[in-house]
């Protein structure tokens, strides 16, 4: 959704690295590209001319002038601004003192209302709270039993008294939800309630009928982040007629300039709380400001990807392969011990989406979207096509055995080949950084491992009367060497004085603050 307002702020910061002061005029210009930016992303104007009027004003004040670099320090200043008006903080659902804790969605129509109640409940559940979820939605046809598919789905109960479909009424089921929750110990009441437009007056007097029923401690707007600035327009309209609490953005993963998300926080004066991206009930999690504007400028979301993989790596398991790989030059690590590692990898999400998070990937951004994820398959195919001992010791797969696997996996030998060998060139990787030293990087003080010397034959090979290829040096043997360090010789290092320069380097201060 960021892509087109991501690659423009890019290209405006391009302009200024390599700068060591900035004047006026280049703060000016990259002050109106970025609100070109903006505007092109469908932010709300007045949201747009005090961020930029923000960000002149810092740009051109004592906090850039002292900087050492004054292109990051650019880059620093709209990072916080954007931060800014995305919430500022990140805030996540008030429970209630005594239960059950009620939470009320409601939204437009086509919102994704129901399979976001569905996400929310199996999020609290994984939280440790058993939810209920209440189908108060009798207006569209066959809500009712979409909650109730999507309930179960997510492994939650349901409260239905009421066949929907325009039968029953919403106002009573939401009373008596709350007393199913007493009678039953539900701590959570997620209430779904009917979509609405904003001139809707009898759905909006519907909504608040509700609202004043069960006296909810959260009232969700859920809001689709494609339909731009008239999201905006009916959070108003919303917030004068019923009220709520925080925002929920849906389809996140969609083509639109998400101009909304970047200014319905600010305009309404309520929180973003949750965001949803996709369809699967797993695509849903807390929305952190400082995470998504590191996106928008391109620097990744380092802590959204390890939270992701910690609940999905087995940490005995990962442990286990750790150590194979840190032994024996990870010869223990086969076949299988891959496999397994790359189908926790596939259970993050799509590897379009995994290697989107981490940082730097902008400028891949067209790699990383034509990533087929039907190769990966193939090589689930080659991989169960093996025996077990050749899995454990891929050595063992001559040209018969290689044929064999590819006829059971439907692929060509040349596939299986491919498989093989970069397995072993990544194995090889993996293992020396495993066992601390950079591959084709030998000798690095503090990653494990010294400067090796030549063999003894080596060096009495360079000893004797050598003849050079340059006539100026040939024509006169006596001339000078050239200094270390110049053009002609490379300085070399001192591994004593490079040891203690690296015990001694520090991050910058508001790189530490966020790995804080």
């Amino acid at each position: 959704m960021f892509d087109t307002l991501s690659d423009r702020l890019a290209a405006t910061f391009k302009t200024l690295r390599g700068k060591t002061r900035l004047s006026d005029a280049d703060i000016d210009a990259t002050a109106r590209e970025i609100r070109v930016a903006l505007l092109e992303a469908d932010v709300n104007l007045a949201v747009v001319r005090d961020f930029v009027a923000r960000v002149r004003e810092r740009a051109k004040s004592a906090e850039l002038s002292g900087a050492l670099n004054p292109s990051q320090q650019i880059i620093k200043i709209v990072d916080e601004e954007l931060v800014g008006i995305l919430g500022g903080e990140t805030r996540t659902i008030r429970f209630a003192k005594n239960p059950p804790t009620v939470i009320m969605l409601a939204g437009l129509q086509g919102a994704g209302k129901t399979t976001l109640a569905g996400k929310l409940a199996r999020w609290l559940k994984g939280q440790g709270h058993s939810p209920l979820l209440v189908a108060a939605d009798l207006q569209r046809p066959n809500a009712v039993n979409q909650l109730q598919v999507v309930g179960q789905r997510a492994g939650v109960q349901v409260f239905a008294p009421e066949p929907g479909n325009g039968v029953g009424d919403p106002v009573d089921v939401a009373k008596r939800s709350i007393e199913e929750a007493n009678r039953r110990l539900f701590d959570v009441v997620v209430v779904d309630t009917a979509g609405r437009l904003g001139i809707d007056a009898d759905l909006m007097q519907q909504a608040a009928d509700i609202r004043d029923a069960v006296d909810p401690d959260e009232v969700l707007f859920v809001v689709d982040a494609m339909i731009g600035q008239d999201a905006v327009n009916t959070a108003n309209a919303f917030a004068e007629g019923v009220g709520f609490d925080g925002v929920v953005l849906t389809k996140l993963d969609g083509d639109a300039r998400g101009g909304a998300a970047l200014s319905i926080a600010r305009v309404t004066g309520k929180p973003i709380m949750f965001a949803s991206n996709g369809e699967a009930l797993t695509e849903f999690d807390v929305f952190h400001p400082d995470r998504m504007a590191s996106r928008i400028l391109g620097m990744g979301d380092v802590l959204t990807l390890i939270e992701q993989a910690e609940k999905t790596f087995d940490a005995e398991q990962s442990a286990k392969a750790a150590a194979k790989l840190s032994s024996k030059e990870g010869r223990d690590f086969g076949l299988a011990d891959f496999l397994q590692q790359m189908q926790m990898v596939r259970k993050m999400g799509p590897l379009s989406k995994i290697f989107g998070m981490l940082p730097g990937m902008g400028d891949f951004k067209d790699q990383i979207a034509n990533i087929d994820e039907r190769e990966v398959d193939r090589l689930e195919a080659i991989i169960h096509s093996m025996t077990p001992a050749e899995r454990d010791d891929p050595k063992i797969i001559d040209g018969s055995r290689r044929a064999r696997i590819a006829k059971g996996a439907g692929v060509q030998v040349s596939d299986v080949n491919g498989l093989v060998n970069r397995f072993f060139e990544a194995r090889k990787m993996m293992s020396s950084l495993a066992g601390g030293k950079m591959p084709g990087m030998p000798g690095i003080p503090g990653m494990g491992g010294g400067a090796k010397k030549a063999p003894a034959k080596a060096a009495a090979k360079k000893k004797g009367h050598k003849v050079s290829g340059n006539p100026a040096k040939r024509n006169n043997p006596g001339a000078a060497a050239p200094a270390p360090g110049s053009a002609f010789e490379p300085e070399q290092l001192d591994e004593k004085a490079l040891q203690e320069a690296m015990a001694s380097f520090q991050l910058p201060a508001n790189l530490r603050d966020r790995l804080k």
